[in-house]
């Protein structure tokens, strides 16, 4: 059983194990403090691995194209954060490419780690550190903001020029939502249950034979 402290009105109690789909309320605000999942854990990873997926094909094909008197040009997510670099504009490049690409990649990562590691409990002990790591890095996932410029850019652009939305694009779209669904379904509360937690073995003793004393090798 777990001792929680209710978030609504600081109640100290004890969480039961609960049954799929079940529901821990505080008896005496009604806040909701615990939930079961029906799939703790397989439904989780297939979304982890069908988002790996549609990230790879959103930085490895073109986000948009334009076409404005006889000329076409394309980009990628990253094509378009090296051209920022080139232009002078470090800072923000280095940011694009952070959010958009790096904390992504390893937040699903980490998240595909402790998935795999989890299926057959007890888990080993550095899974919990990934799982630290995966909600370090999601907030910074940020395709939403990404995809909010794109599209103020485009209506500031579509009289200049003519748009051409690529494949990247909709993966983008994609990658939005199957990000959301990992956040709703994944359940930490059943990974750190089966996190086996080892404690580090006391260190042998020598005893000095000049004074007599013990000390730690």
């Amino acid at each position: 059983m777990e001792t929680v402290a209710c978030p609504g009105c600081d109640l100290v109690q004890r969480i039961p194990p609960l049954p799929p789909r079940g529901k821990a309320r505080c008896p005496r605000c009604g806040h909701v403090l615990a939930t079961q999942s029906s799939d703790p854990l397989d439904r989780p990873l297939a979304l982890t691995i069908a988002a790996l997926i549609v990230f790879v094909i959103v930085n490895t094909t073109p986000m948009m194209g334009l076409s404005a008197v006889g000329r076409e040009a394309s980009t990628t997510l990253l094509g378009g954060a090296h051209q920022m670099w080139l232009q002078g504009r470090e800072i923000t490049a280095a940011v694009v490419a952070f959010c958009t690409v790096i904390a992504p990649a390893v937040y699903l990562l980490c998240m595909l780690a402790v998935l795999l590691a989890v299926r057959r409990p007890p888990a080993p002990k550095w899974v919990g550190e990934l799982l630290r790591w995966a909600h370090f890095m999601r907030p910074w996932s940020m395709h939403e903001v990404l995809m909010l410029g794109v599209l103020v850019a485009l209506v500031k652009i579509a009289q200049l020029a003519t748009v051409i939305a690529g494949i990247g694009m909709y993966a983008v779209f994609v990658l939005i939502f199957l990000l959301a669904a990992i956040a709703v379904s994944f359940d930490s509360r059943e990974v750190w249950n089966r996190v086996e937690w080892v404690a580090d073995e006391p260190r042998p003793f020598r005893r000095d034979a000049t004074s007599g004393t013990e000390a730690a090798r």
